[in-house]
């Protein structure tokens, strides 16, 4: 074909898992036994009350027209009462929401409407890809700024008062951090908080998996003033297992959501009707859904930790979300070595730190979202060193 793609997509690389599945794809073609505990895609049900709402707005006449650019006033409601419930926080539903098609979208959103082309945006490292990804798109520049294990994952703030001479437009944060599992503190969010106002870069934190083996769920927007310098993000994918239905949220001063909405109206037409009934039914499920959900990934995540003792791996049991993040062991050169050693050896694959971020190379990800069996096979493999031919 002679038609040339635009120059923006140049600067990005094509996702790691898109090959890497692939690949994976031909050797389970293959007959091989490739047991996946690479991505996160949580694989328990979603709940039937739900489906069942799901289902009969589905079959309502209108449920297939167009709807309101700001979602319907049903789901912002729910999103209002599920932030006082479970962060305590008080959100005006009218004016400080805007539901989105998965937080995936905000990250896209956010940055059309606040960044131009050339400015700055910081990025942790590591950190979830598409926040690179999408500044490169803009044609942003990107900053990254360091996240190491000493550090407890997180920010040198003498390190981001250097990088604050770059003048940043935007600094995305993730806690708790994908992918190493660290956790927020009151302490850590008023200091970004800070570091804001005082060098005027918004701060956009990401907060999927609050929700998630985690006894403390926290909101950025907690801390006093923080709505005129910040925004969140939220989404149901990990915390309702309803990452196929891309519904999520943005929350923040009431001017900062009209920016948004200004290119939301310019950029879809609304979501699904049933999508949004099925998101408000969600919203109101009680603390018995989450306690099932993470007695679940405690016990998946109890045989990651003896496989990783017998592997002779190094990692922290003070983490939240559905990800073990742990250090490859020496005799490996980095991550991407200890990954190809359990994938072609043991039928095993996992995610290598390097993807995302260079401070991430001695490290691999191991996902908590895959049925149990599949840990159980795991540990066996591991401990037997049941080696498969590939």
């Amino acid at each position: 074909m002679n038609i040339e793609p635009a120059e923006r997509i140049r600067k990005v690389e094509t996702y790691y898992f898109s090959g890497k599945l692939e690949e994976i794809k031909q050797l389970t073609s293959t007959g091989h036994s490739i047991i996946n505990l690479g991505i996160g895609n949580p694989d328990m049900a979603v709940h039937e009350q739900v489906l069942n709402t799901l289902r009969k707005s589905s079959e309502q006449p209108q449920s297939h027209y167009y709807q309101p650019y700001r979602g319907t006033e049903m789901l912002r409601n729910a999103f209002s009462d599920w932030y006082q419930r479970i962060y305590n926080i008080e959100l005006d539903s009218e004016n400080e929401i805007l539901p989105l098609a998965g937080s995936k979208e905000g990250i896209m959103l956010s940055m059309l409407a606040f960044v131009n082309a050339g400015d700055t945006a910081l990025v942790p490292n590591p950190g979830y890809p598409a926040y690179t990804a999408v500044a490169k798109l803009l044609g942003a520049n990107v900053l990254h700024y360091n996240l190491k294990a000493g550090n407890g994952w997180y920010p040198d703030f003498s390190e981001l008062e250097h990088l604050a001479r770059k003048k940043p437009k935007i600094m995305w944060v993730n806690y708790p951090h994908m992918p190493t599992g660290a956790k927020a503190s009151d302490e850590l969010f008023k200091k970004l908080i800070k570091f804001g106002k005082q060098h005027k870069v918004l701060i956009a934190h990401d907060n999927p998996y609050s929700l998630i083996l985690n006894d403390d769920p926290l909101s950025i927007l907690s801390v006093p003033g923080s709505k005129e310098f910040c925004f969140e993000l939220n989404s149901l994918s990990k915390s309702h297992r309803m990452q196929g239905f891309r519904v999520g949220m943005v929350a923040g001063h009431p001017q900062l959501i009209k920016h948004l909405l200004k290119v939301k109206s310019n950029y879809d037409s609304g979501m699904y009707l049933p999508i949004q009934d099925a998101a408000n039914e969600a919203l109101k499920l009680n603390g018995t859904w989450y306690n099932n959900t993470n007695e679940v990934y405690s016990k998946r995540r109890k045989l990651v930790f003896e496989a990783l003792d017998h592997l002779n791996c190094t990692y922290s049991k003070n983490t939240s979300g559905m990800f073990v993040w742990a250090k490859a062991p020496d005799v490996f050169p980095d991550g991407y070595a200890f990954v190809d050693h359990l994938l072609y050896e043991l039928g095993i694959f996992v995610a290598p730190g390097g993807i995302f971020g260079s401070n991430g190379n001695e490290y691999v990800r191991f996902s908590l979202a895959a049925p149990d069996e599949e840990f159980v096979r795991m540990l066996y493999r591991i401990k037997n060193l049941q080696k498969i031919a590939i």
